[in-house]
């Protein structure tokens, strides 16, 4: 892909004496949404973490706009423009919702402004002066996405957003991708349901034991059903 955004190549990435990814490879072009899927312990989530620099050893290339990451602390690439939203959210409970969403740092122009993301997101403008324990779950991960909007990363690390949440909420945190694809943010999202995932994505790429073993653009999913079945055992 000669206008990639991210590319990622011969990936490993070790927790201790764990090895985890053997070797992962894929890219996103700047703008695209794609998502990782696979079962539960394929190294969908490390492979997030290890772009983040967040793992305990990693080897091989993940390279940003052309510059090379490993190597590099998590705060520095922070600062290269990428953001992680982790599966367990990480709002703060003592904080109410606009200390939230004040509280990571601006690390690149270009950001949102505060209004902004209260427009993406009016149930968190109603309950701005509510702290972290008063949320509902679909609340708390439209204010873990919305938090990293202001620190103007331009790729978005997206684990699990819909995970425990109502359809209703599935269906706006849909919508919100949507929308931040139209402004010009490229994500990569690791999710478990496929069925959500087939309405955002661009592209899948499939793990399996820590090596991407397949990719499915959006086009060919009706005809790949079966595979992707296999793969995920759905």
């Amino acid at each position: 892909m000669a206008d990639a955004l991210l590319k990622v190549s011969g990936l490993q990435a070790w927790y201790g004496e764990s090895h985890i990814l053997h070797g992962v490879d894929f890219e996103i072009g700047r703008g695209e949404l794609v998502t990782l899927l696979g079962r539960n312990g394929a190294g969908k989530t490390t492979t997030l973490k290890s772009v983040m620099g967040i793992v305990e050893k990693r080897t091989g290339s993940v390279t940003f706009e052309n510059g090379e990451l490993v190597g590099q602390p998590s705060d520095v690439i922070a600062r290269r423009g990428i953001a992680y939203c982790p599966e367990e959210r990480g709002v703060f409970s003592s904080l109410n919702v606009d200390e939230n969403l004040l509280l990571p740092p601006v690390v690149k122009p270009g950001g949102m402004l505060v209004e902004e993301i209260y427009g993406l997101f009016p149930n968190l403008l109603e309950r701005r002066r509510s702290q972290g324990t008063k949320l509902s779950g679909g609340e708390q991960q439209m204010l873990a996405i919305g938090r990293i909007l202001r620190t103007g990363a331009t790729l978005l690390l997206l684990d699990e957003p819909t995970e425990g949440l109502a359809p209703v909420i599935v269906q706006r945190i849909g919508d919100i991708l949507r929308q931040l694809k139209t402004r010009g943010f490229t994500i990569l999202l690791v999710e478990q349901n496929f069925h959500f995932a087939a309405t955002v994505a661009d592209r899948h790429y499939v793990v399996e034991d820590g090596r991407v073993i397949d990719m499915i653009a959006a086009a060919d999913v009706a005809s790949s059903l079966g595979k992707l079945q296999s793969y995920l055992g759905v």
